[in-house]
């Protein structure tokens, strides 16, 4: 099993545990709040659960239906999981527009703030983890559900003072218009999570700085050809793509050419982790005056 893959199960269980917790929060108290908090984890269980499924496809080899791999299935587990964000937070609405109608007492509100307290701790800790290991390993699934564990950490920790203001002042109706807030801020999270998973499948282009750092290597590692343009890079998953046309002298033997791509290719994939490359050589009759000049 690859790593990301053992990450994303840990963050089911670490997910169940914390729901588990929270719903005992709501048990004690009744909190609407709580209860939303609690729904909200319930979220970061199946979605950790598809995170897990889409990182063993993704992590299949090409195969003469995907000759590109399945880099992509990862986009859809984050797809799936922001979808499953906006359908919790209209859940929560619905409960917290008839809390407001209807506000009802907290029981055992100290007992109950200590029990959620707990849990988000253990959410921030896995959270602080899970983004980590997302960055480092480029995972948009990791990294989606890193995103998702650490929004609920915060919204977590409003709840918490949202009910320590109801236990305090007495105001009943703070506690659904708590619940009301985080549903807000969770389907903002959803709404976000589904935007930049879209953008991934349709093939966004790497960041401007790798972009940059991909110009560098081909200058200092081109030695032999004149230039390369017209470069396009995408990212899928783990996986970025780079393509662009070397051009190289006319006399130039398909030998001598060969060993330059090959050169280019082991330099760019070495400093790119999951670094795709294809080249396509040209004569000198194809420079471009914007090309990318080789040292």
């Amino acid at each position: 099993m690859e790593r990301t893959q053992k990450a994303a199960l840990t963050g089911a269980l670490v997910g169940t545990l914390v729901t588990g917790l929270k719903f005992g929060a709501w048990w004690l108290t009744g909190s609407l709040a709580l209860y939303s908090d609690a729904l909200e984890s319930i979220i970061n269980v199946v979605a950790a659960a598809c995170a897990f499924v889409a990182l063993r496809v993704a992590a299949s080899p090409p195969d003469a239906d995907h000759p590109y791999g399945h880099h992509k299935a990862e986009y859809f587990s984050a797809v799936i999981e922001g979808a499953l964000i906006i359908v919790a937070a209209l859940l929560i609405l619905r409960e917290a527009a008839g809390g407001i109608l209807a506000p009802k007492a907290v029981d055992a509100p100290i007992l109950g703030l200590a029990v959620n307290a707990l849990a988000t701790l253990i959410n921030g800790a896995w959270a602080v983890v899970l983004m980590r290991r997302g960055r480092a390993w480029r995972s948009p699934a990791l990294m989606a559900d890193a995103r998702h564990v650490m929004a609920d950490v915060f919204t977590s920790g409003g709840v918490l003072v949202g009910l320590a203001l109801v236990a305090v002042t007495g105001a009943l109706v703070l506690d659904p218009i708590v619940a009301g807030l985080v549903a807000l801020n969770i389907l903002w999270s959803g709404w976000g999570m589904v935007r930049e998973s879209i953008d991934g499948l349709m093939d966004r282009a790497a960041p401007a700085d790798m972009v940059a750092q991909i110009r560098g290597l081909i200058s200092i590692h081109g030695a032999g050809a004149l230039e390369a343009h017209d470069m396009r890079t995408r990212h899928a998953g783990q996986a970025t793509f780079i393509d662009f046309h070397l051009v190289v002298p006319g006399e130039m033997s398909v030998q001598e050419s060969h060993a330059i791509c090959d050169r280019l290719e082991d330099a760019i994939e070495g400093a790119i982790a999951g670094a795709v490359v294809v080249i396509h050589v040209e004569p000198a009759e194809h420079a471009k005056q914007r090309g990318v000049p080789v040292l």
